[in-house]
């Protein structure tokens, strides 16, 4: 089969400690490490501040049968893996779920984002 390098977007791929979830919609990451603010004064702008930043991933997920919603919730340190359709791999390691899962059970989904620390959402 050729591979397609003119692909973007679209079709994506989800995994947490090896195990594999539906990925209904939504993914996003964050690789960011620093956030910086601009500080102003009432004669110029001064410079900036800095603080460290989460690294994220987050995603819409499909709920089934065979699935815990409880168990995303209790993830600590988990390693968490998004193959995007232009080919990149996006890795966080040592990631946490924040928030608390809803499910919406019209169409059996429910939102869910992890954190590490600043540094630990790498893309290849």
């Amino acid at each position: 089969m050729a591979t397609n390098t003119n692909r973007l977007a679209g079709i994506a791929y989800l995994t947490v400690d090896g195990q594999s979830y539906m990925l209904e919609a939504d993914a996003t990451y964050k690789v960011s490490t620093v956030k910086r603010e601009t500080k102003s004064g009432q004669d110029s702008v001064h410079g900036y501040s800095e603080k460290p930043e989460p690294g994220m991933i987050s995603a819409t997920l499909r709920d089934a049968a065979g699935l815990s919603v409880a168990s995303i919730n209790a993830m600590i340190n988990s390693t968490v893996m998004l193959k995007l359709a232009n080919g990149k791999v996006i890795i966080g390691a040592g990631m946490w779920t924040v928030d608390v899962q809803e499910v919406k059970t019209e169409e059996a989904t429910f939102e869910v984002k992890w954190e590490g620390r600043d540094g630990s959402v790498t893309e290849n």
